[in-house]
């Protein structure tokens, strides 16, 4: 069943498109005008992994049926009261504990009121005085390759963790000029982190978030699926003049991807620069992040402070944790796997940091690593966050959907290794498999002919015919042009279908040119 309320859409949705025209249309600015500091702060709702809601019993799962999961306490029945899910309790505390958060021994809940189609008792169950854990931290490393030129960490300040439960959807048809409500969603239980204003741009927003992600997946507190609104991300964009006071905010709400809260902060700041620029004015508003446009849209004003009228939730008692709360085991962190790998296995930062932010990528490591321990570290690294990256890349696939077997891959960088196979080849090999996954790598590169030559007869052989061929590069060589040495070594590769061994190749060569 569906709930059909009429909301006026129609009417709403033209009023926000006209005031919307007024908005100056953004580019990026010439760098000697950005004379400005940009300040952005998150608060990001994660629903927590649990198979009943935050207040009653009912299943949390996605896509359910319409109205599927719905108690009478989520349809805010007269006389159903609210009953606390121990469960999420638990996750929060072991989220507060990774994130380093004072956790308060007593919290409270609170009603916030107000009044959307979607929240039948026109409130929702928060924390406000005394949410679950205050002052937490967390120290993440920032570095987007050809966007960042080295990694560089930054440490942002969470001012509060608490529990609330979600609200329902509604879906608007402009047209028919009504809205439907769906409520399998309303009660849901979620982590709220409000985080301080410790950011100045989209790509240190978006390490956060992919941080915290890596967190909450290790922590199995939440399965942090964006597309399917499992973790969802609001940003706080201002700008100002160095030296002065801080700029009116604007609140971009709801983004759904890891690079959306990069592009989303990039654009708002752009924005709000080129209207200050202009001689504007930047509003207190809430946008949204339009992702087919690249552009965030006016939602709604925010110049008058809204009063929710928070007051003390009278149907549930102050939640009080005793030590069994907090004797929780915790996994292994994002950042600690990154000091073992740089430190214990001297991996470069940047390689670790690729590593761990790809949880398939790190399992394959990990497997290869302890099946092949004659393999050095960074051979494994630089093949799986360079080559086997790039395949799946070039391909438009998710490293997560590798079916490739980490033995398959492991036997692969043991051919490369020991000189069985050059690079070239290498890449080959790893396009077969990406085909066929369960291809054996010593048949595939036997089966096309892509072993490396390496027999010294053979090498020698090929530059002799090489060098007969090209009288003008040997001529230029010897007399004194010696940068076409690269060029004469480029042919020998090309006549061996790039399966010489280039070293044995430079080294006969440089013989034979003597």
């Amino acid at each position: 069943m569906m709930i059909n309320i009429w909301s006026g859409g129609r009417r709403s949705l033209c009023f926000l498109r006209r005031r919307e025209r007024v908005n100056f249309s953004t580019k990026p600015l010439p760098k000697s005008k950005l004379k400005w500091k940009s300040v952005v702060g998150l608060e990001i709702h994660a629903q927590i992994d649990s198979e009943s809601k935050l207040f009653s019993g009912a299943q949390v799962e996605f896509a359910a049926p319409v109205n599927a999961n719905v108690s009478l306490f989520d349809a805010a029945i007269p006389g159903t009261l609210p009953v606390l899910n121990k469960a999420c309790v638990q996750a929060g505390v072991s989220t507060a504990l990774a994130l380093a958060c004072d956790i308060n021994r007593v919290s409270m809940f609170d009603r916030k009121h107000y009044f959307y189609a979607d929240l039948p008792a026109g409130y929702q169950i928060t924390q406000q005085r005394a949410p679950l854990a205050r002052n937490g931290q967390l120290t993440f490393p920032v570095f987007v390759p050809g966007v960042t030129k080295k990694p560089y960490k930054k440490t942002v300040r969470l001012h509060q963790l608490q529990l609330e439960q979600d609200s329902g959807k509604s879906l608007h048809d402009e047209f028919a000029g009504q809205s439907l409500v769906d409520l399998n969603r309303a009660g849901a239980p979620l982590m709220e982190f409000v985080f301080d204003p410790d950011l100045s741009d989209g790509e240190e927003a978006a390490a956060l978030v992919k941080e915290l992600i890596l967190i909450l997946t290790r922590l199995k507190t939440c399965s942090c699926k964006m597309e399917e609104g499992a973790l969802r991300v609001d940003a706080n964009v201002s700008v100002h003049e160095e030296g002065t006071a801080l700029g009116t905010r604007t609140e971009i709400k709801n983004i759904g991807s890891v690079r959306g809260v990069a592009h989303a902060i990039t654009y708002e700041i752009a924005r709000q620069i080129e209207i200050l620029e202009n001689g504007g004015r930047i509003h207190n508003e809430t946008r949204s992040w339009d992702a087919s446009s690249k552009t965030t849209v006016a939602m709604r004003d925010k110049e008058v402070l809204q009063d929710y009228r928070f007051m003390p939730e009278p149907n549930l008692p102050p939640l009080r944790l005793t030590e069994e709360n907090f004797q929780q085991n915790l996994p292994e962190l994002p950042e600690e796997t990154r000091e073992k790998l740089t430190k214990d296995l001297s991996l470069p930062s940047e390689t670790a940091i690729i590593l761990v932010n790809e949880d398939n990528l790190l399992r394959l490591f990990f497997e290869i690593s302890n099946e092949k321990n004659d393999l050095p570290s960074k051979i494994i690294a630089n093949i799986l966050t360079n080559e086997l990256l790039t395949i799946f890349n070039k391909n438009k696939m998710l490293i997560e959907e590798c079916a490739i077997p980490s033995k398959s891959l492991g036997d692969l960088i043991t051919m490369l290794h020991e000189g069985e196979v050059n690079l070239q080849m290498l890449r080959l090999i790893l396009q077969e498999l990406f085909e066929k996954p369960h291809e054996c790598p010593n048949r595939v590169a036997e089966a096309n002919n892509w072993k490396q030559i390496s027999d010294e007869k053979e090498i020698e052989a090929l530059c002799e015919e090489t060098l007969a061929a090209n009288p003008k590069l040997v001529a230029a060589f010897r007399a004194g042009k010696t940068k076409v040495f690269y060029a004469i070594v480029g042919e020998v590769a090309k006549k061996s279908e790039n399966r010489a061994n280039m070293s044995l190749v430079a080294e006969k060569l440089k013989k034979m040119l003597k």
